[in-house]
């Protein structure tokens, strides 16, 4: 038999086992989510982040966006590698020759899967414009990183980058003080010294249809008048080709854009290093219109499906970080003045440009290649 004391010491027990039991049943009630809580293990577990992992960008979105670009530089595709990292947004890109994808763009029409349109001149960024197969870009912080100049002024299409097109000359044959302007190329002195490609490279044309808003028509053309009588030999070969002339003695200086300079100077091919040695950069027309540069850029596709996601790369692009990569691995001057340049670029200094619309190089585009053709530049 159990002793008084027994007895209440078993009634106590009852009780204070059916008070934890309750307890137990209110702890697996659900939360006021509709969800189970979870337990202390899990809540460490599920919420917090392991120190050794990477938390997902914030600006993270998915989807993709379409890109049809006649640029074809390696950086380029790195860049857009950054960009999918960092956003999670698929770059997807069709390459081509501009006039080629302006009219797949056109004749794809509103079911075109474009959203972007890059290509390496702003005569072609114009064209597109006037095709009609663009849109405006609004966007604040495109406007911040990119200035007035190198943007069109209906915001169609902005700059990527820009290079401009000097005057090149062998260091051990010519004085730099001997040089001054376009115009003086094509004098007397620099008879047979000069190379330069043919006139139906964009390069020239663009820059022939500068000069042409510059001088006018007449002027224009007796100054490639000049540079055709002046040549060292007919036009061959690439920007490249012409520094390698003139260290090879066939002429004493060129007409070759910056970053070809850049590309030689780092080459694989220790011959084009001693190239870009032997030859000196000289940016003409200081003391009067500023030297030719021209634009790599961008415009948004007028059917994008995609249009928040291009917009974004845009931005992207044209910031800081991808204007520095830009310019230190492909030796172009960025748009955006806070983005770091090569020790070659910063070597030059800085120069005078020249003011003329980017627009004009295609409306004049017709009236360069009549001239170039009357004069005889091949």
């Amino acid at each position: 038999m159990f002793s008084k004391r027994n007895s209440i010491l078993l009634v106590v027990f009852i009780m204070v086992a059916t008070l934890l039991a309750g307890c137990g049943a209110n702890n697996s009630k659900p939360s006021s989510s509709g969800e189970a809580s979870p337990s202390p293990t899990q809540t460490q577990a599920q919420t917090e982040t392991p120190a050794n992992s990477a938390s997902p960008e914030p600006s993270q979105t998915g989807g993709e966006v379409n890109i049809y670009t006649a640029r074809h530089y390696d950086v380029d595709q790195e860049l857009y590698d950054m960009f999918t990292k960092q956003t999670g947004i698929k770059v997807n890109v069709v390459e081509g020759k501009a006039p080629e994808l302006i009219e797949r763009i056109k004749r794809e029409g509103a079911s075109t899967p474009a959203d972007l349109f890059i290509t390496v001149d702003g005569g072609i960024l114009n064209t597109a414009k006037g095709e009609d197969v663009l849109q405006p870009i609004v966007s604040g912080v495109v406007d911040e990183q990119v200035p007035a100049e190198l943007r069109d002024t209906e915001s169609h299409w902005i700059g990527l980058s820009t290079r401009a097109r000097v005057i090149v000359y062998a260091k051990d044959r010519v004085d730099p003080a001997q040089l001054s302007t376009y115009e003086d190329l094509a004098g007397d002195k620099w008879k047979g010294k000069v190379v330069v490609r043919s006139a139906t490279n964009l390069y020239n044309q663009s820059m022939l249809a500068a000069f042409i808003a510059i001088m006018g028509e007449k002027e224009a053309e007796d100054w490639a008048a000049g540079i055709a009588a002046n040549l060292a030999r007919e036009p061959e070969g690439g920007d490249r080709d012409q520094a390698k002339a003139i260290v090879a003695g066939v002429g004493d200086v060129g007409i070759m854009n910056t970053y070809y300079v850049g590309q030689l100077a780092t080459s694989q091919d220790a011959e084009e290093v001693k190239v870009a040695e032997q030859i000196g950069v000289f940016f003409p027309n200081q003391q009067t219109t500023g030297t030719h540069i021209n634009i790599s850029g961008a415009g948004l596709i007028k059917h994008s499906k995609n249009k928040d996601n291009a917009v974004k790369l845009l931005e992207f692009l044209t910031g800081m970080e991808a204007q520095t990569k830009i310019s230190q691995a492909n030796f172009e001057f960025p748009v955006n003045g806070q983005a770091e340049v090569p020790e070659l670029l910063k070597s030059w200094g800085e120069f005078k440009t020249q003011n003329v619309d980017f627009a004009k190089y295609g409306e004049l585009n017709p009236k360069a290649v009549e001239i170039a053709n009357k004069v005889g530049w091949k």
